[in-house]
């Protein structure tokens, strides 16, 4: 999804949903990236069983602490974690806790070596990580050969539209309304005689009473998005002209 214009400053609210992702896993070698851009070397290990890889699912969904791969765009010290992995340096890195909604295996190909998996997570997983750990769980390897996100909170893959329909005399058919993008979020209204103008100034509003980031609506036009403090609800995004 790409946010143009003053939706983009809706990113905040989509970018930590849940998601969902299709991943294609090689077994039996790892990467030093944990992925196929990095240097692999070939365990000579085969395929776990199907029955096996199964069994060790459930283990690896739930709350889990996950430790970042190297090759990632976390800080420590200030230096992002890829640019000390491609010095050759490897740093010690804090698990931080994850959570994994479902881990279902797909397929699996024996000759090539391959399964695929169907995940659904929380914002900040790592897939690489998750794929690898599962491997090593059972005596083996594996890196990401091909990774597919398929949805992000409500928005979904099958709405997409590949770069070959974005022309510019149907772009516009393509563009989901900034509405759509945060309809998970709360719905607060407002008047148009008392609360439009208030909230398109950007001032504050009676409290909505409702708990995080809510959407202000006026009349089904999507105004702002506010939250409240002690005694009023404030301005988070106003997305309405004066």
């Amino acid at each position: 999804m790409l946010l143009v214009g003053r939706a983009t400053r809706l990113s905040r609210y989509v970018t930590n949903l849940e998601k969902s992702y299709t991943a294609t896993a090689r077994f039996g070698a790892v990467s030093d990236t944990l992925d196929a851009e990095g240097y692999i070397t070939d365990l000579d290990a085969p395929l776990p069983p199907e029955d096996a890889l199964r069994d060790a699912l459930p283990a690896f969904t739930g709350d889990l602490l996950q430790v970042p791969p190297m090759a990632s765009a976390l800080k420590q010290g200030g230096v992002r974690l890829y640019d000390l992995h491609r010095r050759g340096i490897s740093v010690e890195r804090e698990a931080r806790p994850v959570t994994v909604h479902s881990l279902e295996l797909a397929s699996l190909d024996p000759t090539g070596q391959t399964a695929v998996f169907e995940i659904s997570c929380s914002s900040g997983t790592y897939i690489r990580t998750l794929i690898n750990d599962l491997a090593t769980s059972l005596g083996s390897g594996a890196y990401l050969t091909a990774l597919r996100r398929t949805s992000v909170g409500h928005l979904t893959v099958d709405k997409a539209r590949s770069s070959q329909d974005l022309l510019p005399e149907t772009l516009h058919n393509h563009i989901i309304p900034s509405l759509d993008v945060i309809a998970h979020l709360p719905e607060v209204a407002v008047s148009e005689e008392t609360g439009r103008g208030l909230v398109c100034h950007g001032r504050r509003i009676e409290r909505g009473r409702v708990d995080g980031s809510y959407r202000v609506m006026c009349g089904g036009e999507l105004l702002a998005v506010y939250r409240d403090d002690e005694d009023a609800g404030r301005a988070e995004v106003v997305l309405c002209a004066p």
